[in-house]
């Protein structure tokens, strides 16, 4: 039967425990002392669900930089999509922010996941046909260069028993919601590892994935999910992220199968976040969010000056990447502001 093949594959040794209690305790602490100022939580969410967007679509391909995200999602109500990129940003932001606002009444239903789907691909010309629609023709999990697939990594579920495997996933997660035997991270890992391993949809797949991500974490008591990008951290992990998925699958559907390298992976993106969570409450300030590289180029502010990009470039010492990258996040964090506009715009600390 397939719930007792998705049971049988979770084995919980004691690395896989301890990162469970730990993550639970940082969760605890997170709802037991949240006191965050509503404006920086505000702040946080606008802020995540730029950093998610754009994190989300480049592991998928995407160019486009946080920057970009940011500015092209400001003029989305005056100007529409205008490329493929630019349609991945808008579907997935927009399928971001519904989730953040209407996470319990979503519950993971075969509806719900095409009603997700849909809204994912909602500007994406080339998605018409299958928006919303499990895939009728196979997909592959491949090395693909220059528009030709170089090497198949996986073969997911043929189109014809997508429904059935859909079907029986969801019930087994609405089955462990119901006995509570299972720890709310292991089910999620576990379901999405299946979502990935069927690969219902012609496209979208990894994208949704992610979304669902946050969708579960929330309506699972994992409050900081809108305040915390996990894509963000998981496209920092890009590498770690297609290993653990390829050991995994590579004994899916066997008599070997076990999600260990992949539930792994998982809960090390999730105690990632919620120590980043917890680092919120220390002092009530977002500049404890800041990596090292960034927290350096702050640095840089603290005479009030008037500072340029290459200004501050010059005075940190880190790529110009880095710097535009870091100088968005600290705009949209309010730590700094803009001032002046094209060769003329400069930055100082509020």
């Amino acid at each position: 039967m397939k719930e007792d093949r998705l049971n049988k594959r979770i084995v919980l040794t004691n690395a896989i425990l301890f990162k469970i209690a730990q993550i639970d305790e940082m969760k605890g602490k997170w709802s037991g002392s949240l006191a965050l100022n509503p404006r920086i939580l505000g702040q946080l969410k606008r802020s995540v669900i730029i950093t998610s967007t754009g994190s989300s679509t480049r592991i998928e391909g995407s160019k486009m930089s946080d920057r970009e995200v940011d500015r092209f999602l400001r003029g989305l109500n005056q100007s529409a999509p205008k490329n493929r990129d630019e349609q991945e940003v808008a579907g997935y932001a927009n399928l971001l922010g519904r989730i953040f606002d209407f996470y319990p009444s979503l519950k993971i239903s075969e509806s719900v996941i095409l009603q997700l789907h849909g809204i994912l691909l909602e500007f994406s010309e080339k998605d018409n046909l299958h928006r919303g629609k499990y895939k009728s023709k196979n997909n592959t999990v491949a090395i693909v260069e220059k528009g030709e697939i170089k090497k198949i990594l996986f073969a997911p579920t043929p189109p014809w028993l997508v429904k059935k495997e859909m079907d029986d996933a969801i019930e087994w997660l609405k089955a462990g919601r119901e006995k509570r035997d299972i720890h709310p991270s292991v089910m999620i890992a576990n379901f999405i590892f299946e979502f990935l391993a069927i690969h219902p949809f012609q496209d979208g797949n990894g994208r949704l994935s992610r979304a669902l991500i946050n969708l579960m974490m929330l309506q699972s008591g994992y409050m900081y999910a809108p305040y915390v990008s996990l894509e963000e951290i998981i496209e920092e992990k890009q590498s770690e992220y297609y290993l653990s998925l390829r050991k995994t699958q590579k004994n899916h559907k066997t008599d070997n199968e076990n999600i260990e390298p992949w539930l792994m992976f998982f809960l090390d993106c999730a105690l990632i976040q919620a120590q980043k969570a917890l680092e919120l409450l220390k002092g009530n300030n977002p500049e404890s969010l800041l990596s090292e590289t960034q927290k350096k180029i702050f640095e840089s502010f603290a005479s009030g000056n008037l500072l340029s990009v290459s200004e501050l470039e010059a005075k940190s010492g880190s790529p110009l990447p880095t710097i535009k990258k870091t100088v968005a996040l600290l705009v949209k964090y309010g730590l700094i502001e803009k001032s002046g506009q094209g060769p003329a715009t400069r930055y100082k600390k509020k």
